[in-house]
């Protein structure tokens, strides 16, 4: 307060109406989450009659009782948690080999192949080309089709090509190699304990990507055996229904057209936990990994 005291009556002035309209934007973020945390608390009456605008009404577990009797969610579960955590295998152990390359100095042709790969940051070929590609792949309607097309993003290797150069000196390197180190054994050896910071950056980073994505499982995938929660929770949005064959309760089945609207807000619930547990563990390093691979380079 005594260094608010010193600012003149503009800086007052805008200060308070800065903290009004981000708090008042900070309400509009917040409120549709704890709208549907509430909601799927509710009981369906009372989420059909429009009663729940703030606190659970009728308080209820029927929603995520009928979730966790349903087949297909947890066929989309597992389906999700191996896409999440293969691909983001695949997509760090990629990115970080990229970044760690394109850092080198010595690497012959360094800038050329890194503006070929910001060229596909703007430009691609679409989304027919692509399909094609993957056809002819033969990876159609297979799990590889949602883990190879985007093993590397380019916005994340910049980052981390930039961390690399910025956070571990030159000098390390020429150590190395007057002690006998092969290249190889620098990278796993010294590289990769100290990109801890930038390698929790792309955990997250495509992890989240991972557990959210549906458009490409849409294109990709026709067997419903190979589908994403995401996938089956968009097709329980867009229909508003739930198939009933797949509820293994029958009590359940017997009161599901009047859960609908329950069942959608405990299912969006159910696939914002991962994210949601995951994040803590990484958060610490994120901040720092972000700012250094971001500036310079």
């Amino acid at each position: 307060m005594h260094k608010f005291k010193r600012y003149s009556w503009n800086d007052k002035a805008f200060y308070i109406i800065t903290i009004l309209i981000l708090t008042i934007f900070f309400i509009m973020v917040l409120y549709p989450c704890i709208f549907v945390v509430s909601a799927s608390f509710s009981s369906g009456t009372a989420v059909q009659a429009g009663k729940v605008v703030l606190f659970p009404v009728d308080f209820s577990l029927e929603g995520y009782k009928t979730v966790f009797n349903t087949k297909t969610v947890w066929i989309g579960f597992a389906n999700s948690l191996f896409y999440t955590f293969v691909g983001t295998a695949i997509n760090v152990a990629m990115t970080m080999t990229a970044g760690y390359c394109l850092s080198r100095k010595d690497l012959p042709g360094r800038n050329g192949i890194m503006l070929l790969f910001t060229f596909t940051m703007f430009f691609s070929g679409g989304l027919i080309p692509s399909y094609m590609v993957i056809q002819n792949l033969k990876i159609i309607n297979t799990r590889w089709a949602l883990l190879i097309p985007g093993a590397i993003g380019v916005y994340n290797l910049i980052v981390c090509r930039t961390f690399i150069i910025n956070t571990i000196p030159t000098e390390l390197l020429e150590a190395s190699q007057i002690d006998g180190c092969s290249d190889i054994k620098y990278y796993f050896k010294v590289v990769i304990p100290l990109s801890k910071a930038i390698l929790a950056v792309l955990v997250l980073f495509y992890g989240v990507g991972h557990w959210n994505a549906y458009f490409n499982a849409m294109i990709y995938l026709h067997d419903k055996a190979l589908y994403p929660l995401t996938l089956f929770l968009r097709e329980i949005l867009m229909a508003s229904q739930i198939d009933p064959s797949t509820v293994q309760d029958p009590e359940l089945q017997a009161r599901l057209q009047d859960m609908v609207g329950v069942i959608k807000y405990a299912l969006i619930m159910v696939s914002m936990i991962p994210v949601l547990l995951i994040y803590p563990f990484v958060q610490k390093y994120f901040v720092k990994g972000v700012m250094i691979g971001s500036v310079k380079g």
